[in-house]
């Protein structure tokens, strides 16, 4: 399997579970957000931001969707590398509230790190590509 079939693969799988998870949170944030990892929940009005965090993934997941679709593989590469601070930003959220460590290693964690591999791997296929020289054009006689 090609470097380039395994990045696709890879950032449409990361596409299509950010999609579900963001969608989960925005329909029924009650029962999605128990498994981010947080300790408690807020109450009355305050059940509104795990609406945010929902519109929030989704609006990553159509990003890289996007980028993908287009054919825009190096700037690809760069948006995950950048996105995975998202979920590395949920990681030490749930561990600074005293929530759940396995959950913030294990989900979030592990989320944002093969986020930074997939971005990796995608700079490096375009590297590639944008490093093979240029063949001058014919010139007429």
């Amino acid at each position: 399997m090609t470097l380039k079939k395994i990045n696709t693969v890879l950032t449409a799988a990361f596409i299509l579970f950010i999609l579900w998870f963001g969608t989960d949170f925005i329909l029924s944030p009650e029962t999605t957000a128990p498994g981010f990892g947080l300790p408690s929940w807020p109450s009355g009005d305050g059940g509104g931001f795990l609406i945010v965090k929902g519109i929030r993934d989704v609006v990553l997941a159509l990003v890289l969707g996007i980028l993908l679709v287009t054919g825009h593989r190096r700037a690809l590469g760069w948006v995950l590398l950048v996105e995975a601070f998202a979920a590395y930003g949920d990681m030490t959220t749930v561990l600074a509230h005293h929530g759940s460590v396995a959950t913030a290693f294990g989900v979030h964690g592990l989320t944002a790190t093969l986020m930074v591999v997939n971005g990796l791997l995608m700079l490096r296929e375009t590297r590639e590509v944008a490093s093979a020289p240029a063949t001058p054009a014919s010139q007429p006689a």
